[in-house]
């Protein structure tokens, strides 16, 4: 064989590699991205597309050095939901409040840019950021049991096919766990007759997505706007962990000023089309953990994949009939991934076990994981001039950084 024949083939292999790996961080956001318009009323062709452009928005911004996937904003879910019933069911107007968030997340990215990462960091040490991915890994649990509870053997059997073969598999077949699991918990839902085809029977091959453009009043902005602030503090943890799972610094190279534009900008595209919010995603996180492989260009391979299905009914209707006890059963695996990251980036960062710092850590913990866990000891605080609470992670995240802000000042001056 030539030197260029090789050559050919190793490209052609990797070219291989690289689609398939790009379509199992596909099947890992699907479901939590089509859930978010599934439960707002907003289109999950929509949805799709704006989280493929987002993507590529985002990855451009960052210099093509994250690998990120952007999906649904699950923080957006109540306030859509609020605006919507404000306005007899049009939707437009929420999207008026999406578009101003990004715009708000855009301003933030120049504020950083202004300040500096370093003064950021040091309000943002490894004891306040790994318990907030702890609780980030945590919080989304809930929500995959629930999944897995429409059938609890199909979902263990698919949680199990895919954890054997990330541990016992090797070289390729290892980074394909969860495509693996997924295929297989699928045929076993069809051999149980769970599995519902009729959609892809009567799915059309090519479908336009249904397109809306925003509408803004003062209200509905007031209602969604704030968010930012829970969502700031979550992209922030988003992005020290996919750097924590890479062994990268992207908060420093790219930069989060970048990062955060990116959000932004891919947020203020989906309002403007009637996608939900944009977000990074924990999911695509959890399977760069489990595959080993970092290569951004995959995700990018992804984000062309998510803008042909919402083009494709087909394609996206097969994907829509993955029953959701099989989807439950691998969240389990990639939430439980991230909480797991959360925790090695206390170890990696060697955090001193000292009281100002178990303090700090404790309160995140209690605040952010009370609403899911011990909803009577929750606490939530109202942002005045508004309907919104922060409460959960976003709360959790402020009353973290300020709490060790205080600590410090005062042992300083002890």
């Amino acid at each position: 064989m030539s030197t260029n024949s090789y050559v050919a083939k190793v490209s052609t292999l990797r070219d291989v590699k690289s689609f398939v790996l790009g379509f199992q961080h596909l099947i890992a956001m699907f479901g939590a991205t089509v859930l978010v318009p599934i439960l707002t009323g907003l289109n999950p062709s929509v949805a799709l597309f704006s989280a493929g452009v987002g993507t590529l928005i985002f990855h451009f911004c960052t210099e093509f050095k994250v690998p990120v996937f952007l999906g649904s904003s699950f923080a957006f879910i109540p306030l859509i939901i609020q605006v919507k019933d404000m306005y007899s069911g049009d939707l437009a107007y929420a999207q008026g409040g999406i578009v101003v968030a990004g715009f708000i997340y855009v301003l933030l990215s120049f504020l950083v840019k202004a300040i500096g990462v370093a003064k950021i960091k040091k309000f943002l040490p490894s004891h306040v950021v790994g318990p907030m991915i702890i609780v980030i890994g945590l919080n989304l649990l809930p929500t995959a049991v629930n999944m897995a509870s429409s059938n609890y053997l199909i979902a263990i059997i698919t949680l199990g096919v895919a954890l054997a073969t990330n541990l016992l598999g090797r070289g390729f077949i290892k980074q394909l766990s969860i495509l693996i699991g997924v295929v297989t918990g699928y045929i076993i839902s069809a051999l149980f007759g769970i599995l519902d085809v009729s959609g892809i029977q009567n799915a059309a091959y090519l479908a336009i997505p249904s397109f809306t453009f925003p509408k803004f009043t003062a209200e509905a902005i007031l209602i969604i706007a704030p968010v930012v602030l829970a969502v700031f503090m979550e992209h922030v943890g988003d992005i020290t962990t996919n750097g924590a799972v890479v062994g990268k610094n992207f908060v420093e190279d790219p930069g989060l000023n970048r990062t955060l534009l990116g959000d932004g900008l891919a947020t203020m595209f989906a309002g403007f089309i009637g996608g939900p919010a944009n977000t990074t995603y924990g999911e695509n996180t959890g399977v760069l953990a489990l595959t080993k492989n970092y290569n951004p260009a995959i995700l990018r391979i992804t984000a062309v994949f998510a803008i042909v299905l919402a083009l494709v009914g087909k394609l996206g209707a097969t994907l829509s009939s993955i029953p959701t006890c099989v989807m439950g059963g691998i969240s389990v695996m990639l939430f439980s991934m991230i909480a797991y990251i959360g925790v090695k980036n206390i170890k990696d960062n060697h955090v001193k076990m000292n009281v100002q710092n178990v303090v700090v850590m404790l309160a995140i913990l209690f605040i952010g994981l009370a609403p899911s866990y011990l909803p009577s000891l929750s606490i939530a605080v109202p942002v005045p001039g508004t309907s919104v609470a922060l409460s959960g992670l976003s709360l959790a995240a402020l009353v973290g950084v300020i709490l060790n802000a205080i600590i410090k000042v005062f042992s300083k001056e002890a």
